[in-house]
């Protein structure tokens, strides 16, 4: 026997949500080790193919999830948990800060999922994001001829601490009018319009994760993300449901544009009907000359949807993960998850790149301003070359205003770019913040979705004030 399929997990992991369990004490059924990455969509995207059918076969199997830190803030033990709960993760997760587990199976790249037999013995592993059937494939295989628990043997053990029941959960997405707030309260699956003061006015999507069209009352979301306010109509990202969502803010009717429910890779061309093409983790949208530009960080391209002609448009990105600059399809980003349109410049936020980047409307040219690789991460303000920037989650401009905001997940912060050549510098908050994930402009303030606090923050720049705004919806 392989003595190497038959190693523990390290002694220097650190459990995050569950009581300390070796794979010795969870032999007698299945596991799946999942080696991921938080900040990465792609694990990301396993773990949803593997808690799927654990949903579809209960007590089957046991999953424990191996956090492996790429940036320097998933060292500390509550912000990887914070990340991994953003997605909706439940299961069992060990931080593996100092990558002992990693070598001791002797990983080689996220996502891998090492599966063991009853007998803790390693039958098959999956390397890469790969396609949703394998999953399903090497689970049914390693636990074929494995008896179906009885009813209270089902489900796992509870998590340890979980998030406190609060009227929002991990708000991902806000978009700011004169009068209006609207949040995407992404946990709940639900689009919340607000006014200035919290006072939740109207819910958009039942709470339920699905992909339902349809009045107030009847329709749903499912991890809805970044929002664009155009006039009386909402554009949401409503990332896993993989689709372009419409909130007509006038009869509360919500409809696709495009997608199908799943993760697939986009067809470029003219839709005829919304499920004619798939999208991958649209995770952000803007508008400008009547197309809606989506950053999909699940291929690392730019695409855009025409509302006239309804033409669906790979723009930029070669898809590789990387910060490079060039014409359309020759650029790459590095999980692009904001994006802001300003006249013809479209600017972008790419997380993983640690990256602020530009593309011209007119011929797709992408440039970077901030960054300099998907390695390459800290917190230092200042010129471009030196500057860095910690896995930032959010962009935001006015329309006459030369600052750029970003929020800085990674480091907490609110950091400003000042656009023709300017320095990256850090807000003075009164505060840290909590895996800040959203941003918007509107009535002299800056609005801030403290994601990891489940909370949306008002910042007057003028005055320094931070304030929660109390939504109680």
């Amino acid at each position: 026997m392989n003595e190497k399929r038959l190693l523990e997990l390290p002694k220097t992991g650190i459990w995050l949500n569950a009581a300390p369990a070796t794979l010795q004490e969870l032999r007698g059924c299945p596991v799946a080790l999942a080696f991921v990455n938080g900040a990465s969509i792609w694990s990301m995207q396993r773990l949803a193919e593997v808690t799927g059918w654990q949903a579809r076969n209960p007590g089957r199997l046991q999953l424990v999830v191996v956090q492996v830190p790429r940036f320097e803030f998933e060292r500390e033990p509550q912000q990887a948990l914070k990340l991994l709960r953003r997605q909706g993760i439940s299961a069992p997760i060990v931080l593996d800060a100092q990558w002992d587990a990693w070598r001791a199976f002797d990983v080689q790249s996220w996502p891998t999922l090492v599966l063991l037999d009853a007998y803790g013995v390693e039958r098959e592993r999956l390397v890469g994001g790969g396609a949703g059937g394998d999953t399903e494939r090497v689970l049914n295989a390693l636990c074929d001829g494995v008896a179906q628990p009885l009813d209270d043997e089902a489900y796992g053990a509870r998590e340890i601490n979980p998030e406190p029941r609060l009227p929002l959960r991990f708000p991902a997405g806000l978009a700011v009018a004169e009068e209006r707030l609207y949040v995407a309260d992404t946990g709940n699956h639900r689009i919340l319009e607000c006014n200035h003061a919290g006072r939740v006015l109207r819910q958009f999507g039942l709470g339920s994760a699905d992909l339902i069209n349809g009045g107030v009352g009847e329709a749903a979301f499912n991890r809805p993300q970044g929002l664009a306010l155009v006039r009386d109509v909402l554009y949401v990202a409503d990332t896993g449901n993989h689709a372009l969502r419409r909130i007509n803010l006038s009869s509360g009717q919500v409809d696709t544009l495009c997608g199908t429910g799943r993760v697939g890779d986009p067809r470029a061309g003219v839709l005829a009907q919304p499920w004619d093409s798939p999208l991958n983790h649209p995770a952000d949208v803007a508008v400008a000359d009547n197309q809606v530009h989506i950053a999909m960080a699940g291929d690392n391209h730019i695409w855009s949807y025409d509302l006239g002609t309804r033409e669906l448009r790979w723009r930029s990105g070669a898809g590789s993960v990387e910060v490079r600059d060039g014409s359309g399809h020759l650029a790459a980003f590095a999980q692009p998850t904001s994006v802001v349109a300003v006249q013809q410049t479209l600017y972008v936020c790419d997380s993983l790149g640690s990256a602020i980047r530009s593309v011209q409307l007119r011929n797709d040219l992408v440039q970077t301003l901030v960054g300099q690789g998907p390695w390459e991460s800290g917190n230092v303000d200042g010129p471009r070359l030196n500057a860095r920037l910690q896995f930032p989650m959010a962009i935001a401009k006015g329309p006459d205003s030369p600052m750029l905001w970003i929020a800085d997940s990674g480091n907490g912060t609110l950091r400003t770019l000042r656009l023709g050549g300017g320095d990256l510098a850090t807000v003075n908050l009164p505060r840290r913040l909590h895996g800040p994930c959203a941003l918007g402009l509107a009535a002299g303030a800056i609005w801030i979705a403290e994601t990891d606090a489940h909370s949306v923050l008002r910042f007057d720049p003028l005055s320094g004030e931070l304030s929660d705004v109390p939504i109680e919806g």
